[in-house]
């Protein structure tokens, strides 16, 4: 029995419509045109029924802060770093312009585990989000806590290395460099105030980062918008993606699409051929 296990199943509601305003904003951030017809590209959802805590609750990260009341969703975990370590998605129906969207988050699983990065907590968390009464999308999220980062531990990632990454294996390919505007728009359409991707100096002498972080559900939106590119718009019905590594702002990041045994293998890398992001996803 664990010292969480009130807050598995525990519940949380919101509502939200996508309008004109923000899917707009969503189509200018990523330089994408306005779709025909009205259906919103896959990974809208992850811009909508954002998380609207008063800025006084917020912790030191910029997050939420955690507590052992009726009203905090996430359990009052104590250790303070946390990540989107990892998504799995079904997406059911499109999400139209306009739609009224309501979503439920469930805690499905609290976790305490130990690792060679020392003692970590896994949450899983199910939303199901629905437009205008019909479910469009299922997720199921993984967060990860973690202790404290020791004040003389090395940067993460490590400096770029010697090596190039090839993309010759791979059928699709795209290359960009996600900059600090991409990542304050992107941290502004999600609400996200987890200053390891706007605060420099506190990304690097509070969590040990190289730089600013690239969200991994931004890398994630980036990885389906190359879907939408070769297989057209809203044609993927399962999608997953797990973090591997940090990418950071300003270095260039390879997006990668191949076709598996199940559908599709796809990945995320940076200059050197380290991987950032692991991800599968099938039609």
């Amino acid at each position: 029995m664990s010292e969480w296990d009130a807050w598995i199943g525990r519940e949380q509601r919101s509502s939200d419509r996508l309008d004109e305003g923000l899917a707009e904003r969503w189509l200018a951030t990523f330089d994408l045109p306005k779709p025909e017809p009205a259906l919103m590209p896959q990974g809208i959802h992850l811009a909508l029924c954002t998380p609207d805590a008063p800025t006084a609750t917020l912790g030191e990260d910029g997050h939420p802060a955690r507590d052992d009341s009726a009203s905090s969703f996430l359990p009052p975990v104590p250790m303070p770093r946390r990540m989107w370590a990892s998504s799995a998605i079904k997406f059911v129906s499109p999400i139209p312009l306009g739609a009224s969207i309501a979503r439920t988050s469930r805690v499905l699983s609290v976790d305490a585990k130990s690792g060679g990065s020392g003692e970590l907590v896994f949450v899983n968390v199910g939303h199901e989000t629905s437009a205008n009464g019909t479910l469009s999308v299922s997720e199921t999220q993984t967060l990860v806590f973690r202790e404290v980062a020791p004040a003389n531990a090395p940067l993460s990632p490590p400096e770029l290395g010697e090596g190039a990454f090839d993309p010759s294996e791979w059928d699709a390919h795209r290359e960009l460099t996600p900059d600090p505007r991409l990542l304050f728009r992107y941290s502004a359409l999600t609400f996200n105030s987890h200053r390891i991707h706007y605060d420099a100096p506190y990304a690097e002498a509070q969590e040990r980062y190289r730089g600013l972080v690239v969200h991994g559900p931004l890398t994630a939106s980036l990885l389906l918008q190359l879907a939408a590119r070769e297989l057209g718009e809203n044609k993927l019905r399962s999608f997953s993606f797990r973090g591997a590594s940090p990418a950071v702002a300003d270095e260039p990041l390879h997006l990668v699409m191949r076709r598996s045994d199940d559908g599709y293998e796809m990945g995320a890398f940076a200059a050197d051929g380290r991987q950032v992001t692991k991800a599968k996803a099938s039609t």
